[in-house]
């Protein structure tokens, strides 16, 4: 469902790059685990994070242990508050590489669904350029599908109409 709300965007953006070379459901149990470690993705909270709080999140086992993940939360927190401050809103500059609107594909089977995009490899090389972490094309594809900026259920999934 497309989503508006700068703390939802953030922290979807967070667990997307958590996620990388893991499965979805991985992260999806830990969800809840990284609210709490994560000062429920306060982007404030988190861009001020030292290298104790870094150490505590190493040895949490309820989150993915990995120090690069961890740091490029942190590094993405900083980031994004810059973006909110240039753009006003986070929601105002991440909704601009669709358009302002959910781009809704008509895909017939799952294996028709790219991993990556035009628009999602446009949304990295941005991210990238800004100073976010694990924001690679398919990563950015991945969060563009969770944020509802794409629409890429089935025609057949009853979701479909709904997005």
């Amino acid at each position: 469902m497309p989503l508006h709300d700068d703390r939802g965007l953030f922290e979807l953006l967070i667990l997307e790059g958590a996620q990388a070379g893991l499965s979805w459901l991985t992260i999806l149990k830990k969800r809840q685990n990284y609210r709490k470690a994560f000062d429920h993705f306060d982007p404030h909270t988190l861009a001020g994070y030292d290298a104790r709080k870094v150490s505590a999140l190493l040895s949490n086992e309820g989150i993915v242990r990995n120090k690069l993940k961890i740091n490029a939360a942190i590094q993405n927190a900083m980031s994004f508050l810059a973006v909110q401050k240039e753009f006003g809103s986070f929601d105002n500059y991440i909704w601009r590489f669709v358009g302002g609107q959910t781009i809704k594909n008509k895909w017939e089977t799952l294996e028709e669904i790219p991993a990556q995009t035009p628009e999602s490899a446009a949304m990295s090389a941005d991210l990238k350029k800004r100073g976010f972490k694990f924001v690679g094309p398919t990563i950015c594809y991945a969060f563009m599908q969770a944020a509802g900026l794409v629409n890429d259920h089935v025609v057949g999934c009853f979701r479909y109409q709904e997005v």
